[in-house]
């Protein structure tokens, strides 16, 4: 019988007891990095083995470990897929500039800049709804503060990566295959940097330093998802608004980045995530993934994940059926969309989930389609609407292949 394979896009909702425990933890002398202790190293582990099984009572067939390695202090975190990497990269250090008091930037024609959080152009466009904290636009707290390079960058989450690779194995059955997230180089160097000479010399020394991650985890017998919401996301963050073929030339130079991070890892081990930022925004200046698919799919991996319930994105599903046709989806690609959104409370039926599914399984096939969420639920909807989601992906995805038996 046809089966549609599911997983998630990393990030679970934490228990009380796990976002607790990671508050009270202590910062190092540096005044970003977090200490852990035995105890709570061992209410990690715990936590993964009840998350993992709570996934597959879901329907999860593909589960991750929800992200409980990286810390999240509080139940609303937008940003702990990004603020763990702080934790093991070195080279990294707090001053009076960060992504949000760094300069305001202007791009010209040819020469592409980011610009700070706040001068978004989004932001801009909504400024009341961004200046309201009732609007729940931009909410949450993230676990650390964020850090600049201000020196050569280079590895020390050997043994956070370890801890995360040992607890996801452990809480795995046999011949079931699980997942661990990741950031992207292109993602990593959106923190201030002061140390080197250039944004492309800062670019490939985070594609440099995260290799070790991303082979650890494949080694581990893991997929590997590599977050970049950067390839999409950045085009919000550059002001005033580039021409395509600037965007394209700038997101090509992370895919290479990437690419070179990625050599020689199985590309069946590897996932890329590409989404527009999980805040709950407008969106309305987010670009269109027919704009940037091509220079995606040049990315060495073997799954792609994406937004593809959101609200703001969901038509585009016939981009991809317009590059399939157009002989741009390679014939071994893994199509990972998002059938349930992060962006809304509303808990999708299980019919949409299912009506969704299919439109990716008729462009490439059921045994080249997981369904996924569009981004992490943990720290963006409330845990008991996350769970919701969660069982009506897994029944969705049991309805779409019911379907597609009937269909012959």
């Amino acid at each position: 019988m046809t089966t549609i394979a599911t997983t998630t896009s990393g990030s679970l909702p934490r228990s009380q007891a796990l976002i607790d425990a990671n508050a009270a933890r202590t910062f190092e002398d540096d005044g970003f990095t977090l200490q852990s202790t035995p105890e709570f190293a061992q209410l990690v582990a715990a936590a993964v083995g009840e998350v993992v099984q709570r996934q597959r009572d879901a329907g999860i067939t593909v589960p991750g470990d929800g992200e409980y390695g990286k810390a999240m202090s509080n139940p609303i975190d937008y940003g702990a897929w990004w603020s763990y990497s702080f934790q093991r990269v070195g080279g990294l250090s707090l001053t009076d500039t960060n992504l949000f008091t760094q300069p305001i930037a202007r791009s010209t024609p040819g020469h592409i800049e980011l610009t700070s959080f706040v001068d978004r152009r989004d932001r801009h466009l909504f400024s009341a709804v961004y200046s309201d904290p009732r609007s729940g636009a931009f909410a949450g707290k993230p676990a650390t503060a964020f850090p600049t390079t201000t020196g050569p960058l280079v590895y020390r989450g050997q043994e956070a990566t370890a801890s995360d690779i040992r607890n996801l194995t452990s809480a795995l059955r046999p011949g079931e295959r699980g997942f661990l997230t990741a950031i992207s180089p292109g993602s990593g160097s959106r923190v201030w940097n002061e140390h080197y000479e250039d944004d492309d010399a800062h670019l490939w020394a985070w594609a440099e330093v995260l290799r070790e991650e991303y082979r650890a985890i494949t080694d581990a017998g893991l997929v590997l998802q590599i977050d970049d919401p950067s390839l999409a996301e950045n085009w919000d963050q550059i002001n005033p608004e580039p021409s395509t073929d600037d965007y394209r030339a700038f997101t090509q130079k992370r895919v290479d980045a990437l690419n070179h991070a990625i050599a020689g890892l199985p590309r069946e081990r590897l996932r890329l995530h590409v989404c527009w930022g999980s805040w709950h925004g407008p969106h309305v200046t987010d670009i269109p993934i027919a704009e940037i698919l091509p220079v995606v799919l040049t990315a060495n991996v073997g799954q792609i994940s994406f937004e593809a319930g959101n609200v703001r994105h969901e038509h585009e599903w016939t981009a991809w059926q317009d590059a399939a046709d157009a002989g741009l989806v390679p014939d071994d690609l893994v199509l990972v969309p998002g059938v349930v959104s992060h962006a809304t409370n509303v808990v999708e039926h299980p019919d949409l989930v299912a009506q969704r599914i299919r439109r990716f399984v008729d462009i490439v096939g059921p045994d080249r389609v997981i369904a996924s969420t569009d981004c992490g639920l943990g720290g963006r909807v409330h845990a008991d609407i996350a769970w919701a989601k969660l069982e009506a992906l897994g029944e969705g995805a049991r309805r779409a292949a019911r379907s597609l038996a009937v269909r012959g």
